[in-house]
């Protein structure tokens, strides 16, 4: 009987499964690629194209058209849940789908109010093709006259969203804005000091006021409110404010972790359901927590092709090693960055310089399978 893979998501920890579908059509495996884009934007180089650094075309990669070259299906729409017991599929337009093996790569997302979504000048930092839209509106607002830009968050999203505005604001040659970032109680909080400083020093260094005396409470179109009581006015706003798994799992019942992923052991693989997989910020990895980090999702490639193999043959796993200290670079607008690998810590152009060449040939590999 021929049997069913379903790849929830076409994000960074199923690139490399994307690239050898053809592997698993030819014996016989049907695979089924559910995703709510055609396309998959790589979120390292997100704030680069909020700032005009990159086109949406450069860091993008043609999911549904990889999977069906290689013989794949591919269905543009949301899963909601599923019924591990039935190995069934249930996505937002109401169709269902069978499984032998899943596998998660569904991302995270900012979670926002009700009435908040409905404000159209307030924009979560995720997902990565929404920042095309906000950088044409803030042009447009920059062109207008002098504005008040927030970001609500205090760490590194938060920090390369800030930058950037102010890279397109000059880009756009229109008025500068005053950019601020509401950072609650401590600014980049699980960074080393000199982490903290350098990138500091660099968003101050652009006029970015960074305030650290207390959480927001509330956000409206016009206003931000602090727990203080203190508020301020904007005239856009971005949420940075930490990023939550997919609902996913707790909707189907779902063994998770503290943060409500997917709990995964040590092959990357449901604590209570084997034939279900997952990669990404998606997961809680059940060994050690990992930092939500695109690294993990791109170490964890090579495993989780492997194992779904291995499930669908019935051959022996592979377990996941999460690695060393990863290099870590933040994009911080205007050609600047800042670097931490193991104690080696420094910022301005050089770091830019690195995470771009990294990150361009990081998508141009995944974009080669694209012709």
């Amino acid at each position: 009987m021929r049997k069913n893979l379903v790849l929830v998501g076409g994000g960074h920890a199923h690139m490399v499964i994307l690239e050898n579908i053809q592997a698993f059509t030819a014996f016989g495996v049907k695979v089924t690629v559910i995703a709510p884009s055609s396309h998959h934007y790589y979120s390292g180089m997100g704030p680069g194209m909020l700032g005009g650094t990159y086109r949406p075309d450069d860091i993008r990669f043609a999911t549904q058209k990889v999977v069906t070259d290689q013989g794949g299906v591919f269905v543009r729409d949301l899963v909601v849940r599923i019924d591990p017991e039935k190995r069934q599929v249930y996505t937002d337009s109401g169709h269902t789908f069978e499984y032998d093996v899943l596998s998660f790569n569904a991302g995270s997302y900012i979670r926002l109010d009700p009435d908040q979504k409905q404000i159209d000048n307030l924009y979560p930092v995720k997902p990565i093709e929404k920042l095309m839209e906000a950088s044409q509106k803030l042009s447009a607002l920059f062109w207008a006259g002098p504005a008040k830009v927030s970001v609500v968050g205090g760490g590194p999203s938060a920090a390369e969203v800030a930058g950037n505005v102010h890279q397109l604001a000059r880009r756009a040659s229109g008025h500068l804005p005053e950019i601020r970032i509401f950072a609650g109680r401590h600014f980049m909080a699980r960074f080393t000091p000199g982490v903290r400083g350098r990138v500091r020093k660099i968003l101050e260094g652009k006029g970015i006021k960074i305030h650290e005396e207390g959480y927001v409470k509330s956000v409206t179109r016009d206003s931000i409110v602090l727990d203080s009581g203190d508020t301020f006015s904007t005239d856009f706003t971005f949420m940075a404010s930490g990023v939550n798994p997919s609902g996913i799992f707790e909707a189907s019942g779902l063994p998770v972790g503290p943060d409500k992923g997917l709990l995964v052991n040590s092959f990357l693989q449901s604590t209570a359901y084997p034939e279900i997989f997952g990669g990404g910020d998606c997961i809680y990895f059940q060994p050690k927590a990992l930092d939500k980090v695109g690294v993990y999702a791109v170490r964890e490639n090579p495993v989780l092709l492997h194992n779904i193999r291995a499930s669908l043959e019935e051959r022996e796993l592979m377990a996941f090693d999460p690695g060393p200290d990863y290099l870590l670079i933040f994009n911080l607008g205007d050609g600047q960055g800042v670097l931490k690998k193991y104690g080696i810590v420094f910022g301005g152009k050089l770091a830019f310089w690195i995470k771009d060449y990294i990150d361009r040939k990081f998508i141009r590999r995944f974009q080669a399978i694209e012709k």
